[in-house]
């Protein structure tokens, strides 16, 4: 008589699903390449901001006044939305500073990076505004002394003072150049914000 008994056969435990190894390696370094461009970011707002307050602040020249003769100098603090200017770009290169110092602490140790990012967004769109009022004030100031005002019989001065003129225009260029490298940050810093509370 055939023998009935069958050779049991054990239930294969269903595979745990893992995270791929390629998956979990981009996980990681996508944080490190975002705070890698934050920090060189930063790096770059603090050589503009302090470029730009260097190229005002010795922007000064003395020339001779037509048709009275005299020699009168042109510098920034004889305007105050110039020194407004020099103001809000040394306090934005001080606060890039301190933000980069930050972003580097984050590469290093990522476990505050919740709240650093969250500074980040918020007072990088602050000196957004910050900086690009007072480039807006300085720009003002330029055109005026470039071209002048006839209604109110403001005179040209471009003419005259040629260097301060174009001293004031590279500052310009450097604090909008500023404007756009806080946005950058600003853009950066909510985007990996909103991929950590998303993760």
């Amino acid at each position: 008589m055939a023998s009935t008994d069958k050779t049991a056969v054990p239930l294969s435990s269903p595979k745990s699903e893992a995270t791929p190894p390629s998956a979990v390696a981009a996980a990681a370094k996508s944080p490190f390449k975002y705070s890698f461009v934050d920090v060189v970011l930063r790096v770059l707002l603090f050589a503009a901001t302090l470029t730009s307050v260097v190229v005002m602040a010795t922007s000064k020249e003395t020339e001779l006044v037509p048709l009275i003769r005299i020699p009168r100098q042109a510098k920034f603090n004889h305007s105050p939305a110039l020194v407004y200017f020099i103001a809000a770009l040394s306090v934005t290169g001080f606060y890039s500073i301190i933000t980069t110092l930050a972003s580097l602490s984050i590469v290093l140790n990522p476990t505050y990076s919740k709240t650093f990012l969250l500074f980040f967004a918020f007072f990088d769109v602050v000196f957004v505004g910050i900086v690009a009022s007072a480039t807006g004030a300085a720009g003002a100031v330029g055109y005026i002394g470039l071209k002048g005002n006839t209604h109110v019989g403001w005179t040209k001065i471009c003419n005259v003072y040629d260097k301060f003129c174009r001293y004031t225009a590279g500052s310009l260029a450097l604090s909008l150049f500023a404007a756009i490298l806080l946005v950058l940050l600003s853009m950066i810093s909510t985007f990996t914000l909103y991929k950590k509370i998303r993760d």
